[in-house]
């Protein structure tokens, strides 16, 4: 049993989500999940990108947070360390490329978003993945970006009685 599936039955004290750019997915699933804790929780919250390079949060992801009640103007795209990793509870991946990562650089098993979330061996598709070519159709591109972060929103409640 790895460290992300609290075998000890102890209080999960901090959350770490991982997808790549640190810029739609964890970041959504960060906001998600801080909404539903509330401001007095003791969790730690965070988000990470295994290549999060200088980019600012698109205004579609943005407008759908904004949207949902969070203010993610005050995101700052943080890069996924080795000391992220070891301070955190329970770390989860957007994708399997993400899982991969951690298990390869930091030798640690985590389980995807819609594992733990939904029980589903399912990764949370970017969106470059879904639509390689996304630029030439922006408005198919946004109804998934706002889909996919309308499921995150939707799912991330799951994680509640994990963390108490």
């Amino acid at each position: 049993m790895g460290k992300d599936e609290n075998p000890s039955g102890g209080k999960v004290q901090s959350v770490l989500f991982v997808c790549t750019g640190n810029i739609f997915r964890s970041v959504t699933a960060e906001y998600a999940l801080k909404a539903r804790l509330g401001a007095g929780t003791s969790c730690v919250v965070r988000s990470a990108g295994i290549d999060a390079r200088p980019q600012s949060v698109h205004a579609w992801v943005h407008t759908r947070l904004r949207e949902k009640g969070a203010d993610p103007t005050t995101h700052f795209q943080r890069q996924l360390t080795k000391e992220l990793v070891e301070a955190s509870d329970l770390v989860i991946a957007m994708g399997r490329d993400h899982q991969v990562f951690v298990q390869e650089h930091f030798r640690r098993d985590v389980p995807l978003f819609n594992q733990i979330c939904l029980g589903h061996d399912q990764p949370i598709l970017d969106l470059h993945e879904v639509m390689p070519d996304w630029e030439t159709d922006p408005e198919r591109a946004r109804a998934y970006v706002w889909s996919v972060i309308d499921v995150i929103w939707a799912t991330a409640p799951a994680l509640l009685s994990r963390l108490r």
